[in-house]
């Protein structure tokens, strides 16, 4: 039974309607002591509360009421339903227990999405079944690992795949978040429906609007075409939104009215559009401390958090490191043309007490690196270490990742980052302290879709 509170009578008609012609058995009440006991009596699958009801429209009435709900089944799941200029509001809910909210006036598509999403996660418990189990059931063939932590989040993916749950993928770069994003895909009801990546870290504040919801022609000077934008072209399916916690303040408010209102405004076209989209975020960066900070909404973060994922380093797994290894040799020798190439067991020893700051992608590429450099079969630790310097190098100020950290091409992408961050965005005096002419340096901005506000110099 899902339990609708709110003392709107034309509110509480509608969403029993909506509800019922679902195939869900709903009730409704005006009254904060008649839903008290309801819960107690009854325990619903699903509790929809309006937090502005009666007189009151402070919310307070809502959220003591929502607290003394929690109170009596901490589990239940809880929609609030909140004005746009009450989304305040809406957050301290969030804390206090909540699940979702929702806008008024709501889509009713997405409002049941929201309901079963969430009943569906309240019917999915964990079992914790082997890796050979997982497999059986799952599609995880480009996910490599055994550790239990690993197992852990093969679990939870599994859960939450054929659900519509927003997820957040966190971890250090090189873990392989976007693997995670995939699987997520490949698991869900949408698998036959469009992936669509996009790294928010290399789009620029003014190319958003036009890259994420797309643009008509004539839309801006150079908008000499239609453009379709990612949302759309993730309709039905999965957008996987990577490196979120770049995204500037402006993109952020934009991003956050498409997710709370599954419609956008393509740029230069006041048509509304509607989109059926499943999203899974990823962040290296900790978006908690981020809120605290100011540099990221927090009712963003509750909008793309439902479910979160946290990724171990690969340090913290070092039994997996033969696994990842062996898979590398194997997919190197057929491209390679050494069908005998293999790595010794004091070698497989030694990797696994690397501390790997880059993850996966650093023992990738240095797995890589030595089988191109070694032209041994059976590669030694000395193969290994010759293309791994352990310690940082420092260059004046500068310190520089140990060889096989991060890759040549993130590195210049980093140091750009860093020379424009340093010199305010501006790009004469970054160029020069880069060693570039400006028109390199344009160059290079415009090659890895570095996004930047250019200040006058």
């Amino acid at each position: 039974m899902i339990l609708i509170i709110d003392d709107d009578i034309a509110v509480r008609t509608s969403l029993l309607l909506l509800l019922k012609s679902e195939g869900y058995d709903a009730e409704g009440t005006p009254l904060p002591g008649e839903a008290l006991n309801i819960i107690k009596k009854r325990n619903p699958e699903l509790v929809i509360l309006d937090l502005n009801f009666s007189i009151d429209t402070s919310g307070k009435e809502g959220l003591d009421l929502l607290e003394n709900i929690k109170k009596i089944n901490p589990i239940v799941p809880v929609i609030l339903i909140t004005g746009w200029g009450s989304i305040e509001l809406a957050v301290k809910g969030m804390k206090l227990g909540a699940n979702d909210f929702v806008n008024k006036p709501w889509n009713n598509e997405h409002l049941l999405q929201s309901v079963k999403t969430l009943i569906d996660l309240q019917d999915k418990k964990a079992e914790h079944r082997t890796r050979k189990q997982l497999d059986s059931k799952y599609n995880f063939q480009h996910i490599i690992g055994e550790d239990p932590k690993m197992l852990d989040i093969l679990e939870t993916i599994g859960r939450v795949a054929e659900t519509d749950a927003s997820v957040l993928v966190m971890g250090e770069s090189g873990t392989g978040k976007e693997l995670i994003a995939e699987a997520i895909h490949q698991n869900s009801l949408r698998r036959n429906k469009p992936f669509i990546k996009v790294n928010l870290g290399g789009i620029s504040t003014s190319l958003f609007e036009s890259e994420m919801f797309g643009h008509v022609r004539g839309a801006f000077t150079d908008a000499r075409f239609d453009r379709v934008g990612r949302f759309e072209m993730a309709n039905k399916g999965t957008i996987f939104l990577d490196e979120i916690g770049d995204l500037d303040p402006g993109s952020q408010v934009k991003l956050l009215r498409v997710l709370q209102d599954r419609s956008y405004e393509v740029l230069g076209s006041s048509r509304t559009k509607s989109v059926d989209v499943r999203v899974v975020c990823a962040t290296n960066k900790n978006l908690n401390e981020m809120v605290d900070d100011r540099n990221f909404r927090e009712d963003l973060l509750y909008r793309i958090n439902l479910i979160t994922i946290i990724l171990p380093p690969l340090r913290e797994r070092p039994k997996d490191i033969p696994l990842l290894v062996e898979f590398f040799i194997n997919n190197l020798k057929e491209i390679y043309n050494r069908p005998k190439l293999a790595v010794s067991p004091g070698a497989m020893k030694w990797l696994q007490s690397l501390p790997l700051p880059g993850n996966i992608r650093q023992l990738k590429n240095l797995v890589e690196r030595s089988i191109l450099v070694s032209k041994k079969e059976v590669l030694d630790i000395d193969d290994f270490r010759s293309q791994l310097e352990l310690s940082p190098v420092k260059k004046g100020n500068l310190q520089l990742p140990g060889v096989g950290a991060i890759t040549l091409e993130e590195m210049e992408v980093e140091m750009i980052k860093r020379a424009l961050e340093y010199h305010k965005n501006k790009v004469a005096r970054a160029a020069k302290s880069l060693g570039l002419t400006r028109s390199a340096l344009y160059r290079r901005l415009d090659k890895y879709q570095i996004p930047y506000d250019e200040a006058e110099d």
